[in-house]
């Protein structure tokens, strides 16, 4: 069946299978009746605020049951939920709440004091999330006071208030990590939703009966996309609100997971538990991980498929292509084999997707092969940023289309024999010397010294090539509190060009990583450049 709109899906799931679990949670499960039914009690409530079509709600939790509930509430009136990054400082905060003029919260325990903290709550009616009154009392003995979402919600009647709805609204707000300014509200409408889902559907080869795990962040597109890819496909997701290795590996047997998405840093954490029985846990109904968001190291992804013996999808994309673009598949998944190279692909495009390398520069189509800006065309592709026209525009340079419109993705990139290969974000390219540097490409080749546990490239300020090449590294443990930074050189200059190879090391216990599990480089870099005009992004 086609659906214009998430609240049509929604509608014909419980009109078929209303009794069948939709979510799995450490608090409670979910029917897609009762999904249902209290997305009708939020849109009435919502409706009783004074709340109408265009108006943004906002999700400040960890607890993704929830913020799919306000989510499916909130289209059924045509507002928008715009779940929030819970990592931020109040002044972060204050700044997406004003910029989404943000009429309603529903918001943690954990971040109420934040959110309060910021002159906008204020203009909020905000309201304090179910799984937190179960996990630490009943709401009324919470210090700081706030209803809590469940008990406001019950004052109104289940009645779907069936007002119009077209696919071309938007659905969901969702703002960009802000590293080179000021984040941007990034709309995504039903229309973008729906495309995604069909795709992944097919991609990540799920059916009605899978079972997915997402302990994924509410305000990532995979977080809150995935939840509601199950929602599309009426099967099941078991939802943890933090991602926990050592909860994760006995849910696998426990709830029969089949399909998982995880950043590279998780299976990683995952393999690295000691004692934990990994080699022995139950994976015998996994069918397939997939990964993306950051790379991966041939180790860790070979390393990962010999563990889970399961299939293996990579997927490539951004949150402005509503997630998932390219998908590389478990038959290209051959680390043996003469598909080996691949394992470096991003993939091949999905259904209905346009791919285009671009010369940053001159705008000219690059040559098989060649690095540039991967530029995308799909009917994924965002509506644009909230009241950001010229950011909207300079997205799209070409303008829109039927098909989407070609979008810039910051990224850098090539195109061989129909596959992608990624190998930078455009801002984190190094130029030393006139030599364009991809760090993701040094920092595949230092994470296979056996001492160097996670690693990032960055480039610092020199007074003779404008930038150097620098090597921020995380060593294994005690056993390897001897390695020096001129081996750390020494082994890359025996592996890759000179000019590629770091000319400093520094030492970390850990590195600085977002919710999603992304390197903040913008923050390992900052030191370096502190005082200068720096000459390139």
């Amino acid at each position: 069946m086609t659906y214009e709109h998430l609240g049509d899906l929604l509608r014909a799931h419980r009109a078929q299978h209303g009794n069948q679990l939709a979510f799995r949670t450490l608090w409670r499960n979910w029917t897609y009746s009762q999904l249902d039914e209290e997305s009708n009690r939020i849109a009435q409530g919502l409706l009783s605020l004074g709340i109408k079509a265009g108006d943004r709600v906002a999700a400040l939790t960890k607890h993704t049951d929830e913020c799919v509930i306000l989510l499916l509430g909130a289209c059924k009136i045509g507002a928008v939920c715009m779940p929030v990054n819970w990592r931020l400082a109040a002044p972060e905060l204050e700044f997406i709440f004003s910029n989404g003029e943000a009429k309603f919260l529903m918001c943690d325990h954990a971040f109420w004091q934040t959110a309060h903290a910021t002159e906008y709550a204020k203009r909020m009616h905000c309201l304090r999330t179910e799984a937190d009154t179960n996990a630490i009392g009943a709401a009324n003995n919470i210090g700081g006071g706030g209803e809590s979402f469940p008990q406001w919600r019950t004052k109104f009647a289940a009645l779907d208030p069936a007002l119009p709805a077209w696919s071309s609204d938007t659905a969901v707000q969702l703002y960009s990590s802000g590293t080179t300014g000021l984040p941007k509200g990034v709309e995504l409408t039903h229309a973008n939703l729906l495309a995604c889902f069909a795709a992944l559907t097919s991609g990540l080869g799920m059916n009605a009966q899978s079972v997915m795990l997402n302990t994924l962040p509410t305000f990532h597109i995979s977080g809150i996309g995935l939840a509601l890819l199950t929602v599309y496909q009426g099967s099941v997701t078991v939802l943890n609100p933090e991602f926990d290795p050592k909860w994760i590996l006995p849910a696998f047997g426990e709830y029969r997971i089949s399909h998982v998405l995880f950043v590279p840093v998780m299976p990683r954490l995952i393999m690295g538990l000691s004692g934990e029985g990994v080699d022995r846990a139950d994976y015998s109904a996994l069918k397939s991980i997939s990964y993306g968001a950051s790379p991966i190291t041939d180790q860790v992804l070979i390393s990962a498929m010999r563990t889970f013996k399961c299939d293996f999808v990579q997927v490539y994309g951004l949150t402005e292509t509503t997630g998932a673009i390219t998908y590389l598949s478990a038959d290209d998944h051959d680390p043996d084999g003469p598909k080996k190279h691949l394992l470096r692909a991003a993939g091949s495009a999905g259904a209905g997707v346009g791919l285009r390398i671009v010369d940053a520069a001159t705008g000219r189509d690059c040559a098989e092969g060649e690095v540039g800006e991967v530029w995308i065309r799909s009917q994924q592709n965002m509506a644009g940023y909230w009241r950001n026209p010229k950011a909207t525009s300079d997205a799209f340079p070409e303008g829109r289309d039927s098909q989407g419109g070609w979008f810039r993705s910051g990224d850098a990139g090539y195109m061989r024999e129909g596959y992608l290969f990624i190998h930078d974000r455009i801002k984190d390219m190094i130029i030393s010397g006139g030599e364009n540097i991809y760090p993701a490409e040094v920092e595949n080749m230092l994470m296979q010294h056996p001492a160097i546990a996670d690693c990032a490239v960055i480039g610092v300020p020199d007074d003779k090539w404008g930038e150097a090449v620098k090597a921020c590294v995380v060593l294994r443990g005690t056993g390897s509190s001897g390695v020096t930074e001129a081996q750390i050189i020494a082994f890359s200059r025996e592996r890759m060009a000179h000019f590629k190879c770091p000319k400093s090391v520094d030492f970390f216990d850990a590195l600085p990583r977002n919710p999603s599990g992304k390197l903040l480089k913008y923050v390992m870099r900052k030191p370096y450049w502190e005082g200068r005009d720096r000459q390139v992004n």
